[in-house]
């Protein structure tokens, strides 16, 4: 048997009732969280270019927006603004967004065939569980080729989860994964000037993989040995290293890697997270920025072509979706504002006078006993004008595997992320309680999301 079709018999055998009370939570707060994501990205640019791209007319919701589209471009513009300010979903061990993917395509394809609940929490458990599993195979390599491991993981991911949801058997399922590994794609060139298509990555993976699903469900055929054949999905995507597909395979259906996923406490890449935490405690120990003369840091080799070089530009972002993929500004912007929300990332705040300079004094160090890409960590060691030096280490980030966020929590960001978007608490409680009806198996009515 195939990889790829192990994954199809997987899909098709699980049952939404049946899933651990752990995997059912997270899918549905993950759902709440990207809920929330949609709406408070909804009236940027870059939302605004992706809805102007719209061309059809359906029963999907484009959350926060007017009138309903066809699947495809309901999931374009729903992942595409849970994406989009980088505050979604990761999974330690990838790094993946799942979440952003998986939700915008399980929940069109779910409302342009009239699925329910049941339906919908097993496609979003199908999906976000095979695209964690997949980012395991090869770790890091998909990066080192210089492509977007969430892009090209996600459409395969994407087309069992739409498959699995629209209930087809383990034969159409392994199809639609097949047919996905042509439509994967994405390139991280945007990391040289801050422009929007990592944010497109999400939302064209979750609309390829819906086509994928379809194309499969009327009889289209892939290759069945797609992901570890010769020409293959990993040896296109992921050269550098032999895939080894036993964290994707092992345990799959009895151990639910899903539950570990990591919901972010700040809207910036994933690897500054625990960095940021370490400025805020260096600056909650009474440290000044004007003390500091220069702050050290240490991290792992596979994060510094992403977050670390050039440093040069790191120390300046031209802007601020360049800033979230900055660990220089994203510890000064901890350091002197106490947070790394929304507003930390304007194109004016990254221009900031005392931001630059704080951000100027830092750099890094690689450890080559760093835990990445299984473990993300934070190390900070400042030198003072008085002589002394303050370091600040955090063993892992907040918000994963070793600290969760409480479901309070995820609720408070989610109603926060709501009230950003414009939108009053009853409209938002609201809507909760829509996405509480559809986990609990019940019909998907989304009509309080549009508009």
């Amino acid at each position: 048997m195939t990889v790829a079709a192990d994954l199809g018999k997987f899909a098709s055998s699980v049952d939404a009732a049946k899933l651990p009370a752990k995997t059912s939570e997270t899918v549905h707060l993950l759902t709440l969280d990207v809920a929330g994501l949609c709406i408070a990205a909804r009236r940027n640019d870059y939302v605004a270019g992706a809805r102007a791209s719209m061309v059809s007319v359906g029963d999907a919701t484009a959350i926060g927006h007017e009138g309903a589209f066809g699947p495809y471009d309901a999931a374009l513009i729903n992942g595409t603004a849970a994406h989009g300010e980088d505050y979604d979903d990761t999974f330690e061990g990838g790094p993946v967004h799942a979440g952003a993917v998986i939700v915008p395509a399980v929940l069109a394809a779910a409302e342009h065939r009239g699925l329910n609940g049941r339906a919908v929490q097993k496609g979003i458990a199908v999906g976000l569980e095979i695209m964690c599993r997949m980012s395991l195979v090869s770790p890091e390599a998909i990066h080192k080729a210089c492509f977007h491991p969430t892009a090209v993981l996600g459409a395969p991911a994407a087309a069992a989860a739409v498959a699995a949801a629209l209930g087809l058997p383990a034969d159409k399922i392994t199809h639609a994964i097949a047919i996905a590994g042509s439509l994967a794609s994405g390139i991280i060139e945007y990391l040289a000037d801050g422009s929007w298509t990592k944010r497109l990555h999400a939302g064209s993976s979750a609309q390829s993989g819906i086509r994928a699903a379809l194309l499969a469900e009327a009889g289209f055929t892939g290759p069945a040995t797609v992901l570890e054949g010769k020409h293959g999905f990993y040896k296109a995507f992921a050269p550098s290293k032999v895939p080894n597909f036993a964290p994707l395979l092992d345990g799959l259906g009895s151990r639910w890697v899903l539950d570990t996923i990591a919901f972010k406490p700040y809207a910036c890449g994933t690897m500054t997270q625990p960095f940021i935490d370490c400025a805020i405690e260096l600056a909650h120990s009474g440290v000044k920025a004007d003390d500091i003369i220069s702050m050290v840091c240490k991290v792992g080799e596979g994060t510094v072509h992403r977050l670390w070089e050039p440093l040069a530009q790191k120390h300046a972002p031209p802007n601020g979706y360049a800033g979230k993929f900055s660990t220089p500004y994203c510890i000064a912007a901890g350091f002197i504002d106490g947070k790394c929300g929304f507003e930390q990332f304007t194109d004016a705040r990254v221009h900031d006078a005392k931001l630059r300079a704080l951000a100027a004094k830092v750099s890094y160090v690689i450890d080559p006993n760093d835990e990445y890409p299984r473990n993300f960590t934070g190390h900070i060691r400042a030198a003072l004008k008085d002589g002394t030096v303050r370091e600040v280490h955090k063993p892992h980030m907040r918000g994963g595997a070793h600290e969760p966020l409480t479901k309070d929590e995820i609720l408070t960001k989610f109603r926060d992320n709501a009230r950003f978007g414009g939108w009053p608490r009853t409209r938002a409680d609201g809507l909760a309680s829509a996405i509480d009806k559809i986990m609990l198996g019940g019909a998907i009515d989304l009509s309080i999301a549009r508009g």
